[in-house]
């Protein structure tokens, strides 16, 4: 099956900033895209989340030498809301931008996290739009199963991948 990649309207800010939007609507894959020369931390990879669970000093060695105004990208930071204040003080001393991206920022203020008042700004990541979808849009389709990436690009097996969201994302999230 050719891969299919669709345009987000979503600009890059200027500054360091979070990325916050459901699971599946391509946060990490819109990071990916744009900031392809970014040193990239996944907090999925679970050596690294060990790591800097117990470390969050160590992200400044692991960032490496770069100069002031460099991206540094973090997908996932609601799993390690400590390694905020690093983030904070990396913007203070080494004038470092992040893109911080994570699913749940209610993880992050339930926790009485450092949300980086001022210092980086917050945007959303939602479903597509029609917009982004373009000729590819097709709006009874759309009105059945909805706008989520996974669906609109493997719309054979919408019905499964809905059950398997709501089933698993949906109903964590309220009981949350």
């Amino acid at each position: 099956m050719e891969k299919i990649h669709i345009s987000r309207l979503l600009q890059v800010p200027d500054r360091s900033f979070f990325l916050f939007g459901p699971r599946g609507v391509g946060k990490s894959t819109w990071l990916k895209k744009n900031f392809a020369n970014a040193r990239y931390f996944d907090l999925l990879d679970s050596s690294l989340y060990l790591e800097l669970s117990h470390s969050p000093g160590k992200l400044e060695a692991m960032a490496g030498t770069l100069p002031a105004d460099s991206w540094i990208v973090i997908d996932e930071i609601q799993k390690i809301p400590d390694l905020l204040d690093e983030v904070h003080r990396l913007i203070e001393a080494k004038k470092w931008r992040f893109a911080l991206c994570g699913s749940s920022v209610r993880k992050l203020r339930r926790k009485g996290t450092n949300l980086l008042g001022g210092r980086a700004v917050t945007r959303e990541l939602d479903s597509f739009s029609w917009q982004e979808l373009a000729d590819l849009f097709d709006l009874d389709f759309s009105l059945q199963w909805g706008l989520l990436p996974w669906v609109q690009l493997d719309q054979n097996n919408a019905a499964d991948i809905l059950s398997s969201y709501v089933n698993t994302y949906i109903k964590e999230e309220i009981k949350e």
